[in-house]
């Protein structure tokens, strides 16, 4: 298993990161919340999981060691495959995720894309002794950035390789969706939105 991997960012895209490791370009499947922690160029290090199928070897990558167990442990549930468990933690922390379940809080599963409310049930129920009790105090992503989500998500797209005009430009078109959000804006699906926003400009 390859347990993380260390080395300059090569190539960054919406969904991925290319780290170039001892000369190869190792390309990491990423939520939007990690890739707006890693620039163009500079040193990064990131915990990953390879997720083997029949045709395809994939590997995924994350911020740190708690997330990458997360990710593991969700799909120990049936039905919940490496991208739900993405979308999961590309939603909310794992904090928050641990929260929910101890919780047995159905509305912070169903934010998630792709879970419905039955869905939501099941997980509550399969998860609730393996993912374990909440580690901190924050509520998960939306709370530390509930008031620096803009600084957050324009230094995304700047690290993406989008001018600092069109950075702008973004921010200000998915800023209603932030406002309209309940409780904390999540940056994850803010950047998912000011990427598409940028696409329909290009």
């Amino acid at each position: 298993m390859i347990a993380f991997v260390s080395g300059p960012v090569a190539a960054l895209a919406p969904d991925s990161a290319v780290v170039e490791v001892g000369g190869i370009g190792i390309a990491v499947q990423c939520s939007p919340n990690t890739l707006s922690g890693l620039r163009m160029g500079q040193q990064t290090k990131l915990a990953t999981s390879l997720v083997v199928r029949e045709d395809s070897l994939t590997l995924y990558g994350f911020a740190d060691d708690d997330e990458r167990g997360t990710f593991e442990l969700l799909q120990t549930a049936s039905g919940v495959g490496p991208r739900l468990a993405q979308a999961m933690l590309a939603t909310h922390s794992p904090d928050a995720l641990r929260r929910a379940i101890a919780t047995g809080d159905e509305k912070t599963l169903t934010a998630v894309p792709g879970i419905g409310k039955r869905g939501a049930q099941k997980l509550l129920l399969e998860l609730k002794d393996r993912l374990g009790e909440p580690l901190g105090t924050s509520t998960g992503i939306g709370a530390s950035v509930s008031t620096g989500w803009r600084d957050q998500l324009h230094a995304a797209l700047i690290g993406l390789g989008y001018a600092t005009r069109e950075a702008d430009e973004a921010v200000s078109a998915v800023a209603p969706q932030a406002e309209a959000a309940e409780g904390a804006p999540q940056v994850g699906q803010l950047l998912k939105a000011a990427l598409q926003s940028l696409n329909r400009a290009r």
